[in-house]
């Protein structure tokens, strides 16, 4: 396979990886609040933005200074992901009453924790995708390339995730007045779990808080 391949594929597999169980359930949450296709769009590409400014910042150092990552280190970047997870869906939970339309679908809030978000999600994923360039590619700047155009893969595969939740929502919203809520509180419920069971998996059975932590890149 060729550079211009990989570099090919590396969009591709940039796509995919928006579609992943943590990524769709953190933007869901965050995607819920918002009624409309077009500012849901663009809370997926501020997402992806965040996810690629890390995953890029961080992959980089470590492609280029030949960096390894300790165990307990790459468990706390992954962690940071549970601990996102779970104020995602709590900011959900704690806002039970439904903001005026104009408000919930033009306030700021959502823009900036989705890059919130999204940079912790990048940080958690920059060594594993590192790693995969150096297996691939040897030239540090066709690595790099690489990791760029992952990350604008994600960018896209965000956008089309989060249009694709607003879609439905805001049609359900507009035939039942209650559903914007109940969507709200089930994407909250939904984020705060998977935090929880993120925080049990590695804090515990992967050994952040144990004395001998085992950490695989994924």
């Amino acid at each position: 396979m060729n550079l211009l391949a990989l570099l090919g594929l590396g969009l591709v597999l940039g796509i995919r990886h928006a579609t992943d169980p943590d990524h769709v359930v953190a933007v869901a949450a965050i995607t819920a609040r918002t009624r409309r296709w077009l500012p849901a769009a663009a809370i997926g590409a501020i997402w992806g933005l965040g996810h690629t400014l890390t995953l890029f910042g961080v992959g980089a150092l470590i492609i280029l200074l030949n960096l390894r990552i300790p165990p307990r280190v790459g468990l706390a970047m992954e962690f940071a992901v549970a601990l996102a997870l779970i104020s995602v869906g709590a900011f959900n939970l704690g806002h039970r009453h439904a903001a005026p339309v104009a408000r919930s679908e033009n306030a700021p809030l959502p823009a900036w924790r989705a890059f919130g978000v999204g940079l912790v999600h990048g940080l958690a994923g920059s060594a594993a995708v590192a790693l995969l360039v150096l297996s691939l590619i040897r030239d540090p700047r066709w690595a790099c390339g690489y990791l760029l155009l992952f990350g604008v893969g994600t960018m896209i595969g965000m956008m089309l995730v989060t249009t694709g939740f607003a879609i439905p929502l805001s049609s359900a919203s507009r035939r039942w007045p209650g559903f914007e809520r109940a969507a709200r509180l089930a994407t909250g419920v939904a984020s705060v779990a998977f935090g929880v069971w993120l925080v049990w998996q590695i804090g515990f059975v992967d050994g952040l808080f144990t004395s001998a932590p085992t950490w695989t890149p994924h």
